[in-house]
């Protein structure tokens, strides 16, 4: 194997014609350059240069092997400037899982700052539900995830993040149903819009009717939170949904809340990325933004 700064003194030499000029170049003496083109030629068995009296001229076999170096250091040299802008926050990218829901209604107003401080940063984002998300971390795919909490699993390091609260909402239809609180019977009495078998969501909700001993079936399963608030403006039924994704439309009217004798618990969003592993420097930077603007 040849030494690399061989080849770095065999390109300065064909440049320059010279030895002593690449040595001047490099920073060394003329000596040592000699000997490692002298070394060159003696592990690649032919000659490279002609010693002519006024410098050195390449010989076919030496034109042969300029070409190849000069594209060997052009990519290293390209390399090591995309490093250097990887550290500078100049490019690179982030990769992150989570919800349809989770990213329009928690991530996006994030991600829009960290765009427009970082806007050579590719943003990648990958959906699913928290289970799929968290298996997808775990095996490299993405860098981190916005999860729905609990989820334990001994290599995600995984911490809270925000808080949400969740209501049932309905349209003008059920309007009378918003006068006094509702019993979770007569909740489950009604025709109930959710989220689609298997999210964080669904299973939440239906653990809390069935500490109640109620089991429930939706008449409408949806996998997108601007559906299920679309349907239940259009009367459809109640929709269990999280507050702050249609504060909007409470505001507005659009939408009533039910008010429930019994409170629903809050529930927990977390970050979490892979225990013990370092986050590409993009990344870092996004998760200790977040972290910071959450907060």
């Amino acid at each position: 194997m040849i030494n690399l700064e061989w080849y770095r003194i065999f390109l300065q030499t064909a440049r320059n014609g010279n030895l002593t000029k690449a040595a001047q170049e490099l920073h060394i003496t003329q000596p040592s350059v000699s000997y490692a083109i002298k070394q060159m030629e003696e592990a690649l068995g032919v000659k490279l240069f002609h010693r002519l009296s006024k410098g050195v001229e390449l010989t076919e076999e030496g034109r042969a092997l300029l070409s190849y170096v000069e594209q060997s250091f052009s990519l290293l040299d390209a390399g090591q400037n995309h490093v250097y802008n990887l550290k500078r926050l100049t490019a690179g990218e982030i990769r992150i899982g989570a919800s349809d829901s989770l990213i329009k209604h928690l991530l996006l107003p994030y991600l829009n700052l960290f765009h427009a401080e970082y806007p050579g940063i590719r943003i990648r984002l990958s959906h699913g539900k928290s289970p799929e998300i968290a298996q997808r971390l775990k095996e490299g795919g993405i860098d981190c995830a916005i999860v729905h909490m609990p989820l334990d699993d001994s290599q995600l390091d995984i911490q809270t993040l925000a808080v949400l609260e969740d209501c049932f909402v309905v349209g003008e239809a059920y309007l009378e149903l918003a006068n006094r609180p509702l019993s979770a019977r007569e909740l489950a009495g009604l025709p109930l819009l959710m989220m689609s078998p298997g999210s964080r969501t669904r299973v939440f909700v239906e653990q809390w009717f069935a500490a109640r001993s109620l089991i429930v079936k939706p008449d409408i399963e949806l996998g997108s939170v601007d559906l299920l608030a679309e349907f239940a403006g259009l009367n459809y039924g109640a929709a269990f949904i999280t507050r702050s994704f249609v504060k909007e439309q409470l505001r507005s009217g659009k939408l009533i809340e039910l008010r429930l004798q019994e409170a629903l618990p809050p529930r927990s969003i977390g970050l979490a990325v892979r225990r013990g592993m370092d986050l590409p420097l993009a990344a870092e930077r996004f998760v200790q933004m977040l972290r910071t603007e959450v907060r």
